[in-house]
C-alpha cells in the first residue's frame, strides 16, 4: 500500500490549493468508502447499516450514554435514529435503562453481544488504520489525527476530543 500513497504527484499538487484541496477531498471520500465498506460488510451479514454502526459503536466506546448525549454526537434527530436504536434493542445488543437521578432519561449500554460486535468491527477497521499509518510512514499518527481534528468544527473541537479521550 505505501507505493499508492505514493503514487499522486505531492509536489506538483502543493503548487496549486485547488488541485490540492480536490485531490485530497477525493482521497477522502475514496478512503471514506473502503474504511466503512468494511464494517458495512459484516454488519449486512446481520442485516444492520452504517446507522446502526454509529449507534452501536458510540454507546459502546461511552456506556451509559443518554439518547439526547447520542443525538449530539450524530447531529441527528430522534426520529433519525429511533428506528436503529430500537432494532438494536429488540436484537439484544442495546439495552435502555432508565437514568440514576432522573427516571425520564434514557441511558444507553452495550449487551455483551452488541460490545462483541462492535469489538469485532473495530478490529476490522483498527487493521485498515494502522496498515494506512505503516504506510503513511514515521510519524503519521500524530499528524493524521491533529489533521482530522482539525476537520471537526471549532465549536464542537473540545467536546469531540474530551469524548475520544474519554472513550472505553
Amino acid at each position: 500500500m505505501s507505493q499508492n500513497v505514493n503514487m499522486v504527484d505531492l509536489k506538483k499538487l502543493e503548487q496549486t490549493d485547488p488541485d490540492l484541496a480536490l485531490a485530497l477531498i477525493e482521497g477522502m471520500f475514496f478512503g471514506y468508502r473502503d474504511f466503512v465498506g468494511i464494517a458495512d460488510e459484516r454488519l449486512a451479514q446481520m442485516g444492520y447499516g452504517r446507522a446502526h454502526h454509529r449507534v452501536l459503536h458510540f454507546v459502546d466506546r461511552h456506556p451509559d450514554l443518554t439518547v439526547g448525549e447520542l443525538l449530539a454526537i450524530l447531529k441527528v434527530t430522534k426520529q433519525g435514529v429511533s428506528r436503529v436504536l430500537k432494532q438494536l434493542v429488540d436484537d439484544g445488543l442495546i439495552e435502555v435503562r432508565p437514568g440514576r437521578h432522573d427516571r425520564r432519561e434514557k441511558r444507553l449500554t452495550t449487551t455483551a453481544a452488541g460490545h462483541a460486535l462492535a469489538r469485532e468491527v473495530v478490529d476490522i477497521q483498527s487493521a485498515r488504520i494502522r496498515h494506512a499509518i505503516d504506510a503513511a510512514g514515521p510519524g503519521a499518527t500524530k499528524t493524521v489525527f491533529a489533521f482530522l481534528a482539525a476537520l471537526v468544527d471549532d465549536d464542537d473541537r473540545a467536546a469531540v476530543m474530551r469524548r475520544i479521550e474519554g472513550g472505553r
